[in-house]
């Protein structure tokens, strides 16, 4: 009987192990497959972002990270000429961040995106605090495009890829659904994003005064 007992208590106790085995089974499936609808839901809402290793960037000095989400996104642009393709706006946004480390002595490039004709760049990127504008880096994103609006009107498809960014950037929980849109030029005395782009700008729903 004792022997009987033996074998009787060694099958409840695999099959509870069987059991247990199953259940984290199922769960660590269910876990994957949340985890790839998230990365499906990402890539369907955020734009194709050209990740900073794509452009060459040099490595950041220092790196401050930002509490999330954001309330504010500012947007500027760089002046000079309009780059045309892939390839010279990664050199224009390469020449960017040299000017920014090696001129102003900064550690990395101050916006944390920039765009082009078409495409987005990474620049810092998200949730670490840019140098875009002086008393308002630690609460915002700074998203420059990348030539000089007062000469220059956006192309349909940049003024797209800020609002897939935007739209991005709620979906990772890196903006807070209600955020604010600002051109640098309301918050400080400066010409940028430029006249042509700062038009565009204000008719965003998210475009908001100073003052809101």
């Amino acid at each position: 009987m004792p022997a009987s007992k033996n074998l009787l208590n060694g099958r409840a106790v695999l099959k509870v192990v069987v059991l247990l085995l199953l259940v984290m089974m199922v769960l660590c499936s269910t876990g994957v497959r949340g985890q790839q609808q998230q990365q499906e839901d990402e890539q369907s809402i955020c734009p194709m972002i050209i990740k900073r290793a794509q452009w060459g960037a040099e490595r950041s000095t220092n790196v401050t990270y930002q509490l999330k989400p954001v309330t504010k996104v500012i947007i500027h642009h760089t002046t000079g000429d309009r780059c045309m393709n892939v390839a010279s706006c990664k050199e224009m946004v390469l020449g960017v961040q040299s000017y920014h480390q090696k001129q102003n002595g900064w550690s990395d490039i101050g916006y944390n995106f920039l765009i082009g004709p078409a495409h987005v760049y990474e620049g810092i990127g998200w949730h670490r605090v840019g140098a875009h504008l002086r008393g308002h880096n630690s609460n915002s994103i700074g998203v420059a495009f990348l030539g000089n609006f007062d000469l220059l009107r956006p192309t349909p498809r940049s003024l797209e890829a800020l609002d897939r960014l935007l739209e991005c950037g709620v979906a990772l929980g890196e903006l807070t659904p209600n955020f604010r849109l600002h051109g640098a030029s309301q918050l400080q005395s400066t010409n940028s994003p430029g006249k042509l782009l700062y038009a565009k700008v204000k008719e965003h729903s998210h475009w908001t005064r100073p003052a809101d």
